[in-house]
């Protein structure tokens, strides 16, 4: 098998929890950066990165990076590749690019010269003018920073938070990815409890119940490079036979709920597609009524910010109900991820920790409140 750089990337703020599900897939000597994380593998890693990582937003093969001052440097660079050797002769070849700090500041005019280098490579094995570009989708990208030309290759296709059971979202989506993010974050195991009661269309319920079992986030889903020569169907169908030997024969309870019944039914659905409704409660129920008799429990979940509902009053009075609720379970632990900048005003108490991460273009902090953990989780 080849080897390759294999780029895994991610959200700002989950570098390092990316990092952690590549160490538990037996992976080292990774390299994190801003942004993503690096290490090197062959074919059948590239197959077990899509189909198991959590929490990162795609899986890249990193071809070259070298310095482009200017275009005739982005285009030998480029042409030095052998694309030929990668490409089929009816791939198709989209090119994307961005540039930060460089002097090629146009990423338009970037994303031209790299895409006529690539067929210029091209024709020195196919020797035509004009490729159809009818087949299997490769898309390149161009990334300029300070100069320095990286050039990668996605082998994911969709973002890996499109894991295929999500139809329908709420008002304010979270993507899965994120919501993974947060329920590794905050260490929760199961048999102990867990809830979210502001589930809106599920996705930390369901992400949580997808860890809780083990069942790995792209076993229904299809990549990109699967279709690819390069990587036999073998190697994939390998892969899934793996993931599917590896969930976990285990019986737990999450507890979500939302006074929304629309989106609890999207919920539903949700968890439904995804395997996991029968671990899964949902319940229509207004925050302040959420209660328990159980000890130790945990709560994630991800409030509405204010600003992105146009409705801050009502959402500073939302997380003054949730303070009171959550200062009665005493030894609960609690996640809870928002925009809002005086969050631990309105809630009532400050936070044991605050990291921060990004739902989208939205900057927001997570806060953990540890609680007490229990002996046996």
């Amino acid at each position: 098998m080849s080897r390759y750089i294999i780029v895994a990337t991610s959200a700002f703020g989950l570098e390092s929890v990316v990092a952690g599900e590549l160490k538990n897939l037996g992976y080292s000597n990774l390299s994190v950066q801003n942004g993503r994380v690096v290490f090197t593998g062959n074919e059948k890693d590239i197959a077990r990165c899509n189909i198991w990582l959590r929490t990162a937003d795609r899986v890249l093969i990193k071809v070259s990076e070298f310095k482009a001052m200017d275009f005739e440097e982005l285009f030998q660079g480029t042409l030095s590749i052998p694309w030929e050797e990668m490409i089929p002769v009816n791939g198709k070849m989209h090119v994307i690019g961005k540039s930060v700090k460089s002097k090629l500041t146009s990423v338009k005019d970037c994303q031209a010269i790299v895409k006529k280098a690539i067929v210029e490579a091209m024709k020195r094995k196919y020797h035509t003018p004009w490729f159809a570009e009818t087949g299997p989708l490769y898309k390149i990208e161009i990334s300029l920073l300070k100069d320095i030309a990286s050039i990668t290759i996605d082998t994911s296709g969709a973002g890996l938070y499109k894991r295929g059971y999500r139809e329908k979202a709420g008002e304010a989506p979270l993507r899965e990815t994120l919501a993974a993010g947060l329920v590794l974050l905050s260490q929760w195991v199961p048999p102990r409890i867990l809830a979210d009661p502001l589930c809106g269309s599920g996705t930390i319920a369901i992400e949580a119940a997808m860890i809780g079992k083990n069942i790995a986030p792209g076993l229904m889903r299809r990549f990109a490079a699967e279709e690819w020569k390069e990587i036999p169907k073998k190697v994939w169908n390998e892969a899934r036979e793996e993931a599917y030997g590896e969930i976990k024969d285990i019986q737990f309870r999450i507890l979500a709920s939302d006074i929304d019944s629309n989106v609890l039914k999207r919920a539903k659905e949700n968890a439904l597609r995804s395997g996991v409704g029968d671990y899964i409660s949902f319940q229509k129920m207004p925050v302040e009524e959420f209660r328990s008799r159980k000890k130790y429990g945990c709560i994630i979940c991800n409030p509405p910010y204010g600003e992105r509902m146009g409705k801050l009053k009502s959402v500073e009075d939302l997380y003054r109900r949730m303070g009171k609720v959550f200062s009665s379970l005493d030894t609960w632990s609690f996640f809870i991820l928002s925009a809002h900048p005086e969050f631990e005003k309105f809630i009532g108490w400050k936070s044991d920790k605050k990291r921060k991460l990004y739902n989208g273009n939205i900057e927001c902090f997570y806060y953990q409140y540890f609680g007490s953990l229990p002996r046996n989780p």
